[in-house]
This record gives structure tokens, C-alpha cells and sequence, in this order.
């Protein structure tokens, strides 16, 4: 799979999945919903929903690190920082081959342009928070988040999920 068609596809999840509001219910379901596709699959993986600077969910499960956490801490300060997917910055970052710190002045100790945090984003309001998985491999990361997004907002996984590599 290109690059480009990945970021494209990204583009479109980012436009569709759009809550009508956010609140502490929204984020608990969501966040689990990512829980129970986990334990359901066996995956080792950190889950974080938050609004910014609130966090509304946070699960790790077992097979976890102390290092998973501060992926998902450095992915939504991605997240944070640009309101796009971190896979889709990591995606440009590669593509022009240069780096955050390059770019942006940005550490790699704080910021962390890998798949896996997704932004929660609100009609009429725009992005507010994020959604966040680590554990897996990055394209598998942010493939978990939008499973669960397309579930919670009733919409279709298979229509919006990324091509097979």
C-alpha cells in the first residue's frame, strides 16, 4: 500500500468520524469498546480517550509496558498539536523525509508521529480530544481506533478501513 493512499483513506476517516457532541458517557463507550475488541483478541495494548488536558478513559491491559504508556502519551501530543491522525503525520513526515524535530522543532521524547491516536473530533466544534491504542504495530494501532469509532458512531468499518498492505 502507498503512502499516499493511506493518507488519503486517513483524510476521509478524519472528515466521516465526527461525533454530534462529546461527553464523559461518549468517551467511556468508546473507550470500552476498544477494551472488549481487545481482551476479545488477546491484544496487549494502552488505551487512552481524552478531551484535551481531560482524561476520560485509560486501560492497560496485561502483557502491557511502563513503555506503552508514554507511546500513547507522545502520540496524542500529536494529536494535540496538529488535530490530524499521528499516522497520518508520520505518513507526511516520510514522505518528505524528514522528521518532526526537523520540521517542527519537535523532541521525540514528547512527540511520537507513529499510528495510534486518532482525533475526536466534534460537529461545529472540531477537534477536541483523542483517541489513543499502543501495543501493536502502528498501522494496526490506528486500525483498532477506527474499528471502534465506526462502531460507536454507527458507522461502516469496511468502507472506511485502510487497504490490506
Amino acid at each position: 500500500m502507498a503512502w499516499n493512499e493511506d493518507l488519503e483513506q486517513i483524510a476521509q476517516q478524519e472528515r466521516e468520524l465526527v461525533f454530534p457532541h462529546l461527553d464523559a458517557q461518549i468517551a467511556w463507550e468508546l473507550g470500552l469498546r476498544l477494551r472488549t475488541m481487545a481482551v476479545e483478541r488477546n491484544l496487549a495494548v494502552v488505551i487512552d480517550v481524552r478531551r484535551f488536558g481531560q482524561p476520560l478513559f485509560y486501560a492497560a491491559l496485561d502483557g502491557t509496558i511502563p513503555d506503552n504508556v508514554e507511546w500513547v502519551r507522545r502520540k496524542s501530543n500529536v494529536v494535540a498539536r496538529f488535530h490530524r491522525s499521528s499516522y497520518a503525520i508520520g505518513l507526511k513526515e516520510k514522505i518528505k523525509n524528514e522528521t518532526l524535530f526537523e520540521s517542527q522543532g519537535l523532541t521525540v521524547a514528547d512527540y511520537a508521529t507513529h499510528g495510534g491516536s486518532f482525533p475526536l473530533a466534534v460537529a461545529g466544534a472540531g477537534v477536541v480530544g483523542s483517541a489513543t491504542v499502543s501495543g501493536l504495530p502502528q498501522r494496526s494501532d490506528h486500525e483498532l481506533v477506527i474499528e471502534a469509532l465506526c462502531a460507536v458512531l454507527g458507522r461502516d468499518y469496511e468502507k472506511l478501513k485502510l487497504a490490506p498492505e
